[in-house]
């Protein structure tokens, strides 16, 4: 029997053409009885032969696979909303009618290096729904396996690993850290509100050492500065930080929890402006 309560996922990108075509596919594998789920660009494009040949060399099925503008779904109300790269995550970083929205930045398969760099995104993807799917408490369906494939990386000029390690080893940093890497991007006061800690200092001291560190950037919107992880770090640090996050999520649960019952939660940007 189908389930009439399946919550709604939408997955956001520039185009519609790689990355979230390939969210969609695989999160309909995993989870399709629990979830009902679309995929939608910010600008019109088409779907990428390469995404196709990389579902099909896993066994996805990506007959029917159509690129689709985001203004198809105007006024529908979506559970979750997923933007998978920068351009979506600005210009659609407070889609309306949304219970839940989530920005992972997912390097784009048609410019990143490496030998296989369709696989290893369609990879990276399956990770991360995987972890998706255990804070949101909906076990999957499929465990199918998508084996990483090698990718060439041209890390930081002035990074320095030992500062990496050390910049982990407290745990409001860890912790902020983790929850940064699964929201996309949060503030101070979101911050504070995920971890219980009633001074803003604390919380901006320990930022402070993991921007120091090039592990994270911030930007000003309005009054309020954000923090994501930096895009620009070496592929093997990107790699701890979203291995721990993957495998430890039961470390941040009841953060993700107090997060999701916050009230008024700063405003990222206007809806596709």
């Amino acid at each position: 029997m189908e389930n009439m309560n399946k919550k709604k996922v939408l997955f956001l990108c520039t185009s519609n053409s790689a990355r979230s075509q390939m969210a969609e596919t695989l999160l309909k594998y995993k989870a399709g009885d629990i979830y009902e789920v679309y995929s939608a660009g910010v600008e019109k494009g088409e779907v990428d032969a390469r995404t196709i040949q990389a579902l099909e060399k896993f066994d996805f099925d990506a007959s029917g696979l159509r690129s689709k503008h985001v203004d198809e779904f105007e006024g529908q109300f979506f559970d979750y909303v997923i933007t998978l790269c920068e351009k979506a995550s600005a210009e659609c970083r407070s889609y309306p009618n949304t219970g839940k929205q989530l920005a992972w930045d997912i390097p784009d398969p048609k410019t990143r290096a490496g030998t296989h760099p369709f696989a290893t995104t369609l990879s990276e993807l399956s990770n991360r729904l995987t972890m998706f799917l255990f804070v949101e408490n909906k076990p999957t369906k499929n465990t199918k396996d998508i084996k990483p494939t090698a990718i060439q990386d041209t890390p930081l000029a002035d990074f320095d690993p030992i500062t990496f390690y050390k910049s982990l080893t407290d745990d409001i940093r860890l912790k902020a850290l983790m929850l940064i890497e699964y929201h996309g991007e949060l503030c101070v006061c979101e911050l504070m509100e995920a971890l219980e800690e009633d001074v803003q200092p604390k919380i901006s001291r320990n930022l402070a050492v993991l921007k120091k560190a090039n592990v994270i950037i911030d930007r000003k919107h309005g009054q309020w500065v954000f923090y994501r992880i930096n895009p620009e770090l070496p592929l093997w640090a990107k790699t701890v930080v979203a291995q721990t996050t993957e495998n430890n999520t039961h470390l941040i649960e009841r953060e993700i929890g107090r997060l999701d019952t916050m009230q008024n939660r700063p405003d990222r940007a206007s809806f596709c402006k």
